[in-house]
């Protein structure tokens, strides 16, 4: 069994990595997100990215994402890795650290013990970082369509989300993988495979 989540900024194109890993890897893997994994949680993701809610404070904003947390991995994320599958995660405590963390100046702490509270002190055992530039993850996140309440964020806003997963990278360089999300889809897949067999978390041909 492995825990593996996927970090990123806006456009960074880790769900469509995440869906590619999860087809290659067939049964064994179950692909999830946060927030919305559960049905509780796509109704607290749809308060979270609603533009219109423009109003939400960020303490709110923090505490509703671990309000999806919490009820994610009690009925996800501990059930599935009991039944020894391949858990990837969408997004992660380590998104909270780098969006409300660093984004929004909430206290690192505060996060890190939430984090611990919602997860009963489990954590990954990779944390995958597709880096991209600020402007082609947002130019990416435009092409989609209209923009979430997150992805209309100032450019400063976005700046500080990547430099905050840059620091978490940097603090424990060996939880993280970083793949260069800047490249075609096909080619991030590659890299992202190989970096996986390289740690042991997944086996076989990337495909």
């Amino acid at each position: 069994m492995s825990f593996i989540t996927f970090e990123g900024i806006e456009g960074c194109g880790k769900s469509t990595q995440v869906r590619r890993l999860a087809e290659r890897l067939g049964a064994r893997a179950v692909e999830t997100r946060e927030p919305g994994g559960t049905a509780i949680g796509q109704a607290v993701r749809g308060v979270l990215l609603d533009p219109k809610n423009l109003g939400l404070a960020p303490m709110t904003e923090l505490l509703l994402y671990f309000a999806d947390r919490a009820q994610h991995m009690a009925e996800v994320v501990k059930p599935a890795l009991a039944e020894r599958r391949i858990v990837l995660c969408d997004r992660h405590v380590e998104s909270s650290l780098a969006y409300q963390g660093y984004g929004r100046g909430l206290p690192l702490d505060a996060i890190r013990a939430l984090g611990t509270l919602a997860t009963g002190g489990l954590r990954p055992d990779a944390i995958v970082l597709f880096d991209v530039p600020v402007e082609l993850g947002l130019a990416r996140a435009r092409r989609r369509g209209a923009q979430d309440r997150l992805e209309g964020e100032v450019l400063e806003f976005h700046e500080r989300v990547r430099a905050g997963y840059e620091a978490l990278l940097a603090a424990e360089p060996a939880r993280w993988i970083r793949v260069d999300g800047g490249g075609p889809a096909d080619e991030v897949f590659e890299a992202l495979w190989r970096a996986l067999a390289g740690r042991g978390l997944v086996t076989g041909a990337a495909a």
